[in-house]
């Protein structure tokens, strides 16, 4: 991927990062019709990645991505012997996902940390805005979980939120006053002192090239929740050797460990050039000193045909297991045959050996591989089952007859319950009157894309009243890039069709007429960047509408921004597209 257009998108970001205005709730919310919207049953998702049928896990392995699909930018935390950890969701909600652990292997999805629409509200974003790069502490001193992340919406820059129990849900975000991205909190004697260090642009007059950032300190008042004025102070300008032009240090995490304080950031851009790297010093404060042995985590210099490619490894966070050694977490990606990331930016680990002075990730400076080990004392791998998160290959089946939907189900720019109901049917979603490609909330029901080889097949229960009705799948990238199959009317007739819209501009590939007697099966599969629609008017038979696309606008190669491609349960009652 090329970096421009993610550093334009930054910098973007940055300029409008205070300009937006807080919104009420009430005027935010499209117009949902009165009339009775489609009804989806039976949601079958099933990944099928060779890398996995050729990788069969021993008893003492777990698979790395542990959080396959959009799950990007890892920050974890532990009391006792509770793991926390929280990614990145842009304008996904509710905000940033938080699942929690005993072992390290098998986790649970605690849903979003920012889950009150009144306190965070991405409602006019695009699908990059929102929130992204978290941390997460604990401080053992008032037993107090923090998260801390950057809020590109509804003017509320960097916010903190504090709670005694991710169980039970956060307090609300308080703002801190100042700028820059990825700050993390950091606590010292004991949790009685606070830093954040986060990344920001050098002082003013002092850029020297594009991609030239620096990492900052603060002090932190733990009394009040806010920096300390006058405290701040940069601790590194550039990267880890200015003369090379680093660019983008960013990500940056504090640790204490025998007495010296370690800085951990990563550098290059998410991208081919992503790395981690680490500095060592005596004060939180500085001065920081590189390591000599960094990157001490990268995928960046082996060859871009490479089998089973895992790549942009970097954006990591460290804890200490259950067997008493290190393990990091971090992004990476998985591309497709074509080499595009359709799947995102996902949550990879290693185990991490600090035996000596600085910590380097096991195995993390070679072709990394989709299975490690499971920390010692671990014997159970349990992901996919009794409600742990699963990873590798599965089946995923959706009735919508559980008293609470699974949380993998999300809602862009909004929450999904201002849009679905349980029925005895099925899950009803009631139509805003907002395109796909808007950028405002939308009707969708959404889950992300985990696997560049799967399918994924749901019962419609619909019949249009009009043209500007339409109910079926989508599979988005964002909203200037995606493919809309879905049921609609033109005239007096019923028609399928199926759109794809890149940059903006829609077409559509195929359409027919059907006549509707019964609910209908719609699916989804793709092999790599080849993806096909289908449809079913009997529930077994199913008729391929458009042949095979590409999956190019779903990934963020041509599509451009940070997420990763979504699929969806979609209805509209703004529909745009004419059946031809």
């Amino acid at each position: 991927m090329k970096q421009k257009p993610i550093f334009f998108l930054l910098s973007i970001s940055l300029l409008f990062l205070f300009s937006f205005n807080e919104a009420t709730v009430k005027d935010t919310l499209p117009k949902k019709k009165i009339e009775r919207g489609p009804i989806f049953s039976n949601v079958v998702y099933q990944g099928d990645d060779d890398i996995y049928k050729n990788n069969p896990l021993k008893p003492d392995e777990f698979y790395s991505p542990v959080l396959q699909g959009c799950y990007p930018d890892p920050a974890i935390t532990r009391k006792g012997d509770d793991y926390y950890m929280v990614c990145s969701s842009f304008a996904m909600f509710p905000g940033v996902p938080v699942f929690h652990s005993k072992d390290l292997v098998n986790w649970t999805d605690l849903g979003g940390v920012l889950n009150n629409v009144s306190e965070f509200n991405p409602h006019n974003t695009g699908i990059s805005q929102g929130v992204y790069a978290p941390g997460i502490t604990y401080n053992p001193h008032n037993d107090t979980f923090y998260m801390i992340v950057t809020a590109f919406s509804g003017g509320l820059g960097n916010i903190i939120v504090k709670t005694k129990d991710p169980m039970k849900g956060w307090g609300s975000p308080v703002k801190l006053a100042f700028e820059g991205i990825d700050p993390c909190i950091f606590f010292d004697d004991n949790g009685k002192k606070g830093y954040i260090v986060h990344n920001d642009a050098p002082d003013k007059g002092k850029e020297l090239y594009q991609g030239h950032r620096v990492i900052k300190v603060w002090e932190y008042d733990l009394e009040n929740d806010k920096v300390i004025p006058g405290t701040d102070k940069i601790i590194v300008d550039g990267g880890v050797d200015l003369s090379k032009k680093p660019i983008w240090i960013e990500a940056p995490h504090l640790y204490k460990k025998d007495g010296r304080y370690y800085l951990m950031c990563a550098e290059g851009g998410t991208g081919g050039n992503h790395s981690e790297v680490i500095f060592v010093s005596d004060s939180p404060k500085g001065p920081f000193k590189p390591a000599s042995n960094n990157p001490i985590l990268t995928q960046r210099y082996f060859p871009k045909d490479r089998a089973d490619k895992v790549d942009w490894a970097g954006h990591a966070d460290l804890v200490l297991g259950p067997d008493n050694k290190y393990y990091g977490v971090f992004l990476g990606v998985r591309p497709n045959d074509k080499d595009r990331v359709n799947t995102g930016r996902e949550t990879f680990m290693l185990p991490v050996d600090w035996s000596g002075v600085f910590p380097v990730f096991e195995n993390g400076l070679v072709p990394l591989e989709p299975k490690i080990k499971m920390p010692e004392g671990v014997t159970e791998n349990k992901t996919g089952k009794g409600g742990f998160f699963p990873n590798g290959n599965f089946t995923f089946t959706e009735n919508f007859t559980s008293e609470k939907l699974d949380y993998r189900w999300i809602g862009l720019r909004g929450p999904r319950e201002n849009f679905i109901s349980v029925t005895k049917k099925g899950l009803q979603i009631t139509p805003f009157e907002v395109n796909i490609k808007e950028v405002k909330p939308t009707s969708t029901l959404f889950y992300r894309q985990m696997h560049n080889t799967f399918s994924f097949a749901t019962t419609i229960d619909y019949k249009p009243a009009s043209e500007k009705d339409l109910a079926g799948i989508v599979c988005l990238q964002n909203e200037r890039f995606n493919y809309v199959f879905g049921i609609t009317k033109k005239g007096k007739d019923t028609y399928i069709l199926l759109e794809r819209t890149e940059k903006g501009q829609s077409k559509i590939i195929a359409s027919t007429k059907i006549e509707i007697k019964k609910p209908l099966r719609l699916q989804v599969k793709a092999k790599g960047d080849n993806y096909e629609f289908s449809y079913s008017l009997n529930g077994t038979d199913f008729e391929n509408l458009g042949g095979s696309v590409s999956g190019d606008i779903l990934s963020t190669n041509v599509a451009g921004g940070f997420t990763g491609a979504l699929v969806g349960l979609h209805a509209t009652a703004a529909n745009d597209t004419k059946a031809e």
